[in-house]
């Protein structure tokens, strides 16, 4: 018996063992994954379309209320230009006229990031809660 114990040590095991190989590979996976989801910028960047004049847009008045900030800083609320100062009255008078419209808030990649926090207090303060944020 013991000449039979000494062949079966001898042989070469032929099969592969892939459990180890799976593991390193599902490893990897969640990695990169959570690397995919650093490395992305938060939230979205749009550029406004340069050949337009927000103040030449016609805003359809019966649907929502239109503001856009360009890359300057610069607010405009139905076509009409305003500054930070001045959003919360032209927003509170805007929803006295028109009453609780969508507001839509078109903003430049570049647009500084507090104007942005301002709009939406300023929409909250005037009792407007719907409001989105349009993309290209």
């Amino acid at each position: 018996m013991s000449l039979l114990a000494a062949k079966q040590e001898e042989e070469v095991m032929a099969e592969i063992n892939i459990t180890p190989f799976t593991d390193v590979l599902l490893v990897l996976l969640i990695i990169f994954m959570i690397l995919a989801a650093l490395i992305t910028p938060p939230g979205f960047e749009k550029s406004l379309n340069k050949s337009t004049n927000p103040a030449t847009s016609q805003p359809n008045p019966k649907h929502e209320i239109d503001v856009e900030v360009n890359d300057k800083g610069i607010i405009f609320v139905d076509g009409k230009k305003t500054d930070v100062s001045g959003i919360y009255f032209v927003m509170s008078q805007t929803e006295q006229k028109r009453g609780k419209l969508h507001v839509a808030i078109t903003a430049d990649a570049k647009a500084p990031y507090g104007i942005i926090i301002r709009i939406l207090d300023a929409a909250r303060v005037a009792g407007l809660e719907d409001v989105g944020f349009v993309t290209a």
